[in-house]
């Protein structure tokens, strides 16, 4: 049948640009990865590094080990809420797929533990792949929300922040308005178009299948009262992952040109490191959080050795916990090494993903 041998011959072709793109972007990632590593060591005494670390009072960094471990903890309640309109998720598998996720971070490039997390909650709790995919993206949009929003309120209160972060900040908010104001725009015309029973064939005429039930899918996360419970969540864990970065900061002694470290200054650092390793990057994002680690605290005049020595222990004591909770939250979901491996190879070929059980 030549018909079947072409489709084979295009999905083969298909499969061959995908896996040509992924090595691209892992090729991308390392680079940026070794570049961010040497300008970070260059003139980097480690001596005097390991003799900070040494010195750093570890009552601290216990509290920022559990804050840290809270924030993902909050992240899968609001994973929780996020997907209600679509089935009842329990939290247990919830915060299983969020750790094993990050474990995945941690060793493969490219961070395939966004996928990994959301096929294991499929598989778990019986929602589509693509309505757990979606949601993953709502929850990265309302990051990127509440991040430029921190960052405009940081501002007001961190009188050293140079001018080309308050024009960042500036753009930032713009662009984040217009996107904010298209969604809406999209909610509320798809609540006055189907009301509250969405029916998935009505519209299909002016839009793809697949946009639709986006839209439709988007429609029920936004409309459902769950949907504030999940803002609630979305603010409170940058507030904890901040508190994490702060008490690290404390532990360690890093002093300012006014003193120690503000609370308000971390969260400008913490948005700095969370823009800068959204980026395709190494395993762990090794290198790039060392980078923008250092160049958020060199907003504050923090001298660049005792940023970079800061940058790799609070790098370490926050990685630490999650390379043994993210491998036994792995292991509970009865997956191992290789079949997650497998499992994060799913992307480039999706249409061949298992169907939840």
């Amino acid at each position: 049948m030549p018909g079947a041998s072409g489709t084979a011959e295009l999905t083969s072709q298909s499969n061959r640009e995908k896996s040509q793109r992924s090595r691209i972007l892992l090729i991308l990632g390392y680079v940026l990865a070794t570049v961010c590593l040497i300008w970070v060591l260059r003139d980097f005494h480690i001596v005097r590094a390991l003799h900070d670390m040494a010195n750093a009072d570890w009552r601290w960094v216990l509290v920022g080990m559990a804050f840290d471990i809270i924030s993902y903890a909050v992240q899968a309640l609001r994973w929780k809420f996020l997907l209600s309109p679509f089935g009842k998720v329990h939290f247990k598998n919830a915060i299983h797929a969020v750790f094993s996720g990050l474990f995945a971070n941690l060793i493969l490039p490219l961070r395939p533990g966004e996928f990994l997390r959301s096929y294991l909650l499929s598989n778990s709790e019986g929602i589509s792949i693509g309505r757990v995919l979606g949601s993953v993206g709502v929850e990265r949009f309302m990051d990127l929300v509440i991040a430029t929003a921190s960052l405009a309120f940081a501002s007001l209160f961190v009188q050293q922040l140079p001018r080309r972060f308050e024009r960042t900040a500036d753009i930032l908010g713009a662009v984040i308005l217009v996107l904010v104001s298209i969604i809406v725009v999209l909610v509320f015309y798809l609540e006055f178009k189907l009301g509250r029973t969405p029916d998935p064939h009505i519209g299909r005429r002016h839009l793809p299948g697949k946009m639709m039930s986006a839209l439709l899918d988007l429609h029920a996360m936004g409309t459902a009262p769950s949907f504030y419970s999940a803002v609630f969540f979305s603010l409170l864990m940058p507030f904890c992952q901040a508190i994490a970065l702060w008490a690290m900061a404390k532990s360690y002694g890093l002093q300012s040109h006014g003193g120690p470290l503000s609370f308000m200054a971390t969260v400008v650092v913490l948005l700095v490191i969370n823009l800068g390793v959204s980026l395709p990057n190494a395993p762990a994002n090794v290198g790039a959080y060392q980078f923008f680690c250092v160049l958020g605290l060199s907003v504050f005049d923090v001298e660049k050795n005792a940023a970079i020595g800061f940058s790799f222990f609070a790098f370490i004591a926050l990685t630490i916990p999650f390379v043994f909770l993210g491998f036994a939250a792995l292991l509970s979901t009865g997956m191992s090494l290789r079949s997650m491996r497998e499992v994060t190879r799913l992307p480039r070929r999706r249409s061949e993903a298992p169907e939840p059980n």
